[in-house]
C-alpha cells in the first residue's frame, strides 16, 4: 500500500480533484482517480468527496493506493500464427481484438495465455509474472508481427535492441484522406493528454522524442494506403502523428472521427508487417514478416473498386 499526503496550494484553488491529482501523480490514469474517489480511498480534510469536488487552498489530500491484486495466469488452448520459432525467441502473427498481456479487465484470452500453453516453462520472466516472455507490445487493435523471449538472455539482448531503436520495424495502414506527399517524416513529442489522461498527444514539453518515417503505397478516393517505419516506438506513436497531420488511421475510434467513414472496422488499421533484429544467438540480422490479415485486404480491395 502507498499512502501519499498533498496540501493545496492557492494556484490549484477551484480546481476539479480528480483533474489535480492526475497532474500531480503521473503514472495514473483520470479513471484510476476516480476509481479511489469512489472507493473512499481519497479524503480531503478527512472526509470522503466525489470526482467533482473543488478544491479550495490548504485543502489537505490524503490519497491511498492500494496494493494491485495478484493475478493468476492460466495457460490455454489458443491458436497462434507462429511466423518463427528457435531456442530463444518466438515470433507471433497477432491476430486483430487479442490483448498482449492479462490485466485487471483482461484475465484470459490473452497473447501470454497463449505462449504460455505453447512455450510450457521455457519464457523469460524479466517483466515479471502477468508478462512472460514479453519484450515489447502492440495494441489489442494492431495485427502483426511480435517478438516473444524464451529465455532471460535472449530478452535482455532485444530489449538493448529496443533501447536504441535498432530494430527494424515496418508498420502497414490505411488513413483518411489523401496524403499529398509521397513520403516524409513527422518528429514530435508524444506525452499524456491533457484532456483526456487514457489517451496520448502531440505535446509541446513534458513529452518523448518520436519519430515516424512514412512512404505513400497507393491513393484512393477518400483513403491512402501508407508503409511506416518507426524509429522510436512510443504509446499509440502511428496512430497520433498521423491525427497529428490530419490523417488518422481508418476505423481508429480513439484520434480518429467519431462517424466512421467505413462501417464494420474493429479499430485502427493497422498491421505491424516486418520486425528485424539481431539474433541473440548467432549475432546474425533475422527478419519475419507477417502477411495482411484478410480484412485489410478485402478493405484494399473495396477501395481501388470505388476509386
Amino acid at each position: 500500500m502507498e499512502k501519499l499526503n498533498l496540501k493545496v496550494d492557492e494556484e490549484n484553488s477551484g480546481e476539479r480533484i480528480d483533474k489535480y491529482l492526475t497532474n500531480c501523480i503521473k503514472d495514473k490514469s483520470r479513471s484510476f482517480i476516480q476509481n479511489l474517489l469512489k472507493e473512499g480511498n481519497i479524503t480531503v480534510n478527512e472526509k470522503e468527496v466525489k470526482s467533482n469536488y473543488k478544491l479550495s487552498q490548504n485543502d489537505e489530500i490524503t490519497v491511498i493506493i492500494p496494493d494491485p491484486v495478484e493475478i493468476t495466469l492460466e495457460a490455454q488452448k489458443i491458436p497462434i500464427d507462429i511466423l518463427y520459432e528457435d531456442d530463444d525467441i518466438l515470433i507471433v502473427n497477432k491476430p486483430k481484438g487479442m490483448v498482449v498481456h492479462p490485466s485487471n479487465g483482461h484475465l484470459e484470452g490473452t497473447l501470454v495465455n497463449a505462449i504460455m500453453y505453447h512455450c510450457k516453462d521455457e519464457l523469460s520472466g524479466i517483466n515479471g509474472e502477468i508478462r512472460p516472455g514479453i519484450v515489447h507490445r502492440i495494441d489489442m487493435d494492431t495485427t502483426g508481427s511480435l517478438i516473444v523471449c524464451k529465455n532471460d538472455v535472449a530478452h535482455q539482448f532485444i530489449a538493448d535492441q529496443i533501447a536504441v531503436h535498432s530494430v527494424n520495424r515496418i508498420y502497414e495502414g490505411i488513413v483518411y484522406g489523401v496524403i499529398k506527399e509521397d513520403e516524409g517524416t513527422i518528429h514530435t513529442l508524444i506525452g499524456r493528454s491533457k484532456n483526456d489522461r487514457k489517451k496520448m498527444a502531440v505535446v509541446k514539453e513534458n513529452g518523448k522524442d518520436a519519430i515516424t518515417h512514412f512512404k505513400v503505397l497507393e491513393r484512393f478516393k477518400n483513403a491512402t494506403y501508407v508503409r511506416f517505419k518507426l524509429e522510436t516506438g512510443r504509446t499509440h506513436q502511428i496512430r497520433v502523428h498521423m491525427a497529428s497531420i490530419h490523417h488518422p488511421l481508418l476505423g481508429d475510434e480513439v484520434y480518429g472521427p467519431k462517424k466512421q467513414l467505413y462501417k464494420g472496422l474493429q479499430g485502427q488499421t493497422l498491421h505491424a508487417k516486418t520486425i528485424g533484429l539481431i539474433h541473440p544467438s548467432t549475432k546474425e540480422y533475422l527478419e519475419v514478416q507477417a502477411p495482411l490479415p484478410a480484412y485489410f485486404v478485402e478493405l484494399l480491395d473495396k477501395l481501388r473498386k470505388t476509386t
